[in-house]
Formats: structure tokens, sequence, C-alpha cells
């Protein structure tokens, strides 16, 4: 599958049962979503599709695709090396692009932080369907916050 990639892609810690990275995130745990890497300025997410994601054209809804690109673009920029440090920001912007739809069983997400400020980061993501079609893109602006 080709992921969005990034200056800090060889450096992303692999966690493929999504046990090692706690969401810390009631809303996306309800939806099932993991993350199965995270490295300083990115993210890869994991969600199994399942019929109640699906709109009546029997495709994932977009708002499952905007949901996984919202929070892989904010988890990008929240990543700490101390376990202790819980990063939090919020959503200012995020503009989405659908770019295909189909019929699969897992959604990948990639996160990508493009540039960093004090209290501000921008950053960019992908949704991928089964590893092979880019269903969707976005970039963000977040706000860190305390």
């Amino acid at each position: 599958m080709p992921v969005a990639s990034g200056r800090n892609a060889a450096r992303v810690s692999p966690d493929p049962d999504g046990t090692a990275f706690p969401l810390d995130n009631p809303a996306l745990e309800s939806m099932g979503v993991r993350i199965t890497a995270w490295s300083e300025d990115r993210v890869e997410l994991a969600l199994a599709v399942r019929p109640d994601m699906l709109n009546r054209s029997g495709v994932v809804h977009g708002g499952t695709l905007c949901a996984l690109l919202d929070a892989a673009t904010g988890y990008s920029g929240l990543y700490s090396a101390d376990a202790g440090t819980k990063l939090h920001a919020v959503t200012l912007s995020l503009t989405t692009n659908f770019l295909a739809n189909g019929v699969g069983n897992m959604l990948t997400a990639v996160g990508i932080v493009e540039r960093r400020g004090k209290s501000i980061f921008f950053s960019r993501g992908e949704v991928w369907l089964d590893g092979d079609l880019l269903v969707a893109t976005g970039v963000a602006t977040m706000k860190y916050i305390r």
C-alpha cells in the first residue's frame, strides 16, 4: 500500500494489534479505531469495516472517512516519547477530498505533520481501503490545548 511518506517514516514504531498505543478517546474507541504505528510527526490508524459504517449505496460512509482523517491528522502531532506526557489538540480546520469508494474490509489512515508552531500544527492525511484504494485525503490545522 502506498502511504503518505514523511521524513520520519523509517522511525515508526509498529504495533499491529493496537495495544501499545492507547487512543484514550472514547469516540474513536467506540468506532473500533486502533493506532498501529506512531512516532514523532506520523501516525497510522486501522479500522475494520463493519456493516453499520456503510451508507445506503453500500460503501463506507463519508462521515467515517472524515472521522479517520480527523484522527490521523490530529494524532500525527500528539506523539510523545515520554509515556507520562499526553498531548492534546483540537481541530481548527479539516479539508477533505473524497477520491473513490468501494467495498472492502479494512481502512488504514496515515497522518503526517507538515509544519509545527508553538501552539498550532498543520498536517495531512490519507485513508486507504484494503491497502490498495486511496479513498480520501485531507489537510488539517490543529491547535494544541492544555
